[in-house]
C-alpha cells in the first residue's frame, strides 16, 4: 500500500487516533459507558486532547486535530497545569487505561505543564505532553517566548520537563515520529514503568512532510501486560507468610490499578488477614469489612497503625510506601519482614523487603495457591475486629452532624466528609488533594463501594481537586463526582469550573472556607511556631504607614459562591452539614457544575496516630521550637532505617 504524505503534525494525531485499548481491559463500569465508540473488542486509547493553543501549536498541530475531532475529541482548558491535572484525573478514574494528552505553546504554556507532570510522575500516572518548541534551525532565534542559554544554545524551557516524566523526546526530524510517539505510548501502558511522557514539537519540524509508511496508522490494540512472579521470589515470600503469629496487608494504589480488589478480599478473608489502605489504595476493600482495619499512616487512624506496629510479616501490595503510609518509617517494628508485591522492581525492594515483582492481580493469586491452607492466629484476627471497631466509633463520633442542627457553631472538616458520605450513592465518586482534606476523607470516607475515591496525595498538589474531578468526570459520565476543595486550593485553581460547563461534564463542588492554609498553619504551631501567613488574618499588609501585620484584623472576604456563579455554575452558601446534605441532593439532580460553600471550622482534626518527620531547627530562640526540635528526635528514635 503507497505511504501517506503528511506533516509531522498531521502524523502525530492520525497515530494517537489510531491507538486501541482492549475492551476486557477495562473495568466493567467503563466498558458499558465506552459502548458508544466500541468496535466489539476495543476502544480508543486517548479519550482526547486537552488543548490552550498559541504559537507553537496552533498553525500546524491546531488544523490536524480540527480535522480529528470526532475520532480524537479536542478538549479547551483554561490554564495548561489544570487541563494536564485534569489529565491525571482522567487516567486516576480510567485505572490507567485510558489516557489524555495536553497540548501548549512554546514557553510559559508548557512551563505551566510541569507541575502537572510531576504529579502524574510521582502517581504513577500515563498522560501525554506535546508542547510547541522553538526552531530547530534557529535562524529566528530568539523567538517570542524563547528563553536563550547562552552556553547549550540545544536547551529550551522543554528541557524542565526531563526531571518529571518517563519518557522525555525531543522530535527533529519527521521520520523520528515512527519510533517517538510507539516508546512513549508503550511507556505510559508499561504497569512497573508508568508514567507521564513528554514529547517537544518544535515549529519548522511540526510543518515539514515525510512519507509515512501507510500501516503506521492502521488500529493497533493494546493490552496491559500482566507479569507473574519468579517462582524463586515466590517460594521466599510464601515461606515467610506461612511463618507469620500477625500477618499484615497493606493495599496500595497497584491495587485499584490491577483492579484485583477481588482477589484481595479473597485472600485475606481465605487466610484471616486483616487489610489497611494507603491513600492510593483507599477503597480497594470493604470498610465494613470485618478485616478493614482502616487506612495507614500519618493521614490514618490509630487502628490501622497499631495493627501494623504489631504485625511481623507485612505484604505490601502495590504501594511505593510514601512517609505518609509508613509515618516516615516510625509505624513499623524493626523486626517485621516486609514482602513487596509490585511491578515495579524499585518498590518491591524498598527496606530489605522480599520482593515479589509482580501484577498485584496475579501476585496476590499465586501467593495464596502457595501458602495453601495458611490461616493467621484466630487471636490475632480478633485482634483486628477490635481495633477497627474503636476506629469506627471514634469516626461516627467526630463525624455526627452537629448537635440540634446548630448554626453558631463552625462545622469540621469531618462533619463535612460525613455529611457527605450521608448523602453518597453508589454512583458517588469523591476527589480531593493536599491540605487539610486528604485526612479527613481518608478516614471519613468509609464506603463499601469500589473505586469511588481520588486523593491525590502522591504530590500533594493544591489545585488539583477541581480540575481531577473535571477529569474524572469525562473519565465517568454516569457517576457523581464530587470534589472536596479548601478555600486556599480554590484560589490557587478554579478555572476549570468553567471547563466542565463549557465540555459538558458537571461536577459538585465543596468549598470548605477556613481562613486560609489552615492545615500548615497546624504544622506550623505543632512544630513550635507563631502562627504566621498562614490564615489570611496573621497576613501582612501595606498601609499609608508601611508595611505591617494585619494583627487579627479581618480579612478581605472572598465570596466563592458569587465567584462560581459568575462562571455560570449554579452555587449557594449553606451553614450547616444538614443543609449540606440538602445542597448536595439539589445537586445530584442539576445538569449543571454546581458549587456549595460553607465555613468550617479552621482548628479541628481527626487525628492519625502516626510520626511525620518534617525540619525542625535544632537549635532556636523560641523555646516552643526547642521543644518540638527534642520530640521530633525522640519520635525518630522508632525510625526504621533503609536497608
Amino acid at each position: 500500500m503507497a505511504d501517506i504524505k503528511l506533516t509531522t503534525a498531521g502524523a502525530v494525531v492520525r497515530c494517537l487516533a489510531a491507538q486501541r485499548i482492549a475492551l476486557d481491559d477495562l473495568d466493567r463500569d467503563a466498558a458499558a459507558q465506552l459502548a458508544a465508540v466500541s468496535d466489539g473488542e476495543s476502544v480508543p486509547l486517548f479519550g482526547g486532547v486537552y488543548a490552550i493553543f498559541g504559537h507553537g501549536n496552533v498553525t500546524c498541530l491546531g488544523p490536524e486535530l480540527r480535522r480529528a475531532r470526532h475520532e480524537l475529541p479536542t478538549w479547551r482548558g483554561q490554564n495548561e497545569q489544570g487541563m494536564a491535572l485534569a489529565g491525571v484525573g482522567y487516567a486516576r478514574a480510567m485505572r490507567r487505561r485510558r489516557i489524555m494528552a495536553a497540548t501548549s505553546s512554546i514557553g510559559p504554556g508548557a512551563t505551566n505543564m510541569v507541575t502537572a507532570a510531576a504529579v502524574a510522575h510521582a502517581n504513577r500516572m500515563p498522560l501525554l505532553l506535546l508542547s510547541g518548541d522553538t526552531f530547530s534551525h534557529r535562524l529566528p532565534d530568539p523567538v517570542l517566548q524563547q528563553v536563550e542559554h547562552f552556553g547549550d544554545p540545544s536547551t529550551t524551557v522543554n528541557d524542565a520537563f526531563r526531571s518529571v516524566v518517563r519518557f522525555w523526546d525531543r522530535l527533529t526530524t519527521p521520520e523520528q515520529v515512527l519510533s517517538s510517539l510507539p516508546n512513549a505510548v508503550a511507556t505510559m501502558l508499561d504497569p512497573a514503568d508508568c508514567g507521564p511522557a513528554f514529547i517537544g514539537l518544535p515549529q519548522d519540524v511540526q510543518a515539514q512532510t515525510y512519507s509515512f509508511p501507510h500501516g503506521f496508522f492502521e488500529p493497533v490494540v493494546h493490552r496491559m501486560r500482566r507479569p507473574r512472579p519468579d517462582r524463586r521470589e515466590l517460594a521466599a515470600a510464601a515461606a515467610a507468610l506461612a511463618a507469620a503469629k500477625r500477618p499484615l496487608l497493606i493495599s496500595g494504589g497497584g491495587v485499584r490499578w490491577s483492579m484485583a480488589e477481588a482477589e484481595l478480599r479473597s485472600f485475606a478473608e481465605r487466610h484471616g488477614i486483616p487489610v489497611v489502605e494507603t491513600v492510593a489504595g483507599r477503597t480497594s476493600f470493604p470498610s465494613s469489612h470485618a478485616l478493614a482495619c482502616g487506612p495507614i499512616g500519618v493521614t490514618g487512624c490509630v487502628s490501622a497503625n497499631a495493627m501494623a506496629g504489631a504485625a511481623d510479616v507485612i505484604v505490601a501490595v502495590g504501594t511505593r510506601l510514601g512517609d505518609f503510609a509508613t509515618g516516615s518509617w516510625t509505624v513499623f517494628d524493626h523486626a517485621t519482614t516486609f514482602v513487596g508485591l509490585n511491578t515495579a522492581r524499585f518498590d518491591a525492594t524498598k527496606h530489605g523487603s522480599l520482593p515479589l515483582v509482580a501484577d498485584a492481580r496475579e501476585g496476590l493469586v499465586e501467593l495464596d495457591s502457595a501458602v495453601g491452607d495458611y490461616r493467621a492466629p484466630a487471636d490475632w484476627t480478633a485482634r483486628a475486629e477490635t481495633e477497627t471497631a474503636q476506629y469506627h466509633a471514634y469516626i461516627d463520633k467526630l463525624a455526627a452532624p452537629e448537635a440540634g442542627g446548630s448554626r453558631t457553631t463552625l462545622p469540621t472538616y469531618a462533619q463535612v466528609v460525613g455529611a457527605v458520605s450521608r448523602a453518597a450513592d453508589e454512583r458517588t465518586y469523591v476527589v480531593t488533594a493536599a491540605g487539610g482534606l486528604p485526612g479527613e476523607t481518608v478516614n471519613g470516607w468509609r464506603s463499601d463501594v469500589e473505586h469511588s475515591f481520588d486523593c491525590e496525595y502522591g504530590y500533594s498538589t493544591m489545585g488539583y481537586e477541581i480540575s481531577g474531578a473535571w477529569g474524572a468526570k469525562q473519565a465517568l459520565p454516569e457517576r457523581d463526582v464530587i470534589a472536596l476543595i479548601g478555600d486556599g486550593s480554590y484560589l490557587m485553581m478554579n478555572s476549570d469550573l468553567y471547563s466542565s460547563l463549557l465540555s459538558g461534564h458537571p461536577i459538585t463542588v465543596v468549598v470548605c472556607d477556613n481562613g486560609g492554609f489552615a492545615v500548615i498553619n497546624r504544622l506550623q504551631r505543632a512544630q513550635g511556631g507563631e502562627s504566621f501567613n498562614n490564615f489570611l488574618v496573621d497576613t501582612m499588609t501595606q498601609t499609608p504607614s508601611g508595611t505591617v501585620d494585619r494583627s487579627g484584623a479581618a480579612p478581605l472576604h472572598v465570596d466563592f459562591a458569587a465567584h462560581a456563579a459568575s462562571m455560570g455554575c449554579a452555587s449557594e452558601t449553606v451553614a450547616t452539614t444538614a443543609e449540606l446534605e440538602a445542597a448536595l441532593e439539589r445537586a445530584s439532580a442539576s445538569e449543571r457544575t454546581c458549587v456549595i460553600v460553607l465555613a468550617t471550622h479552621p482548628t479541628s482534626w481527626t487525628e492519625g496516630g502516626a510520626a511525620w518527620q518534617v525540619g525542625v531547627p535544632e537549635t532556636s530562640d523560641r523555646p516552643e521550637i526547642a521543644t518540638a526540635a527534642a520530640e521530633m528526635a525522640e519520635a525518630m528514635a522508632a525510625q526504621r532505617r533503609g536497608l
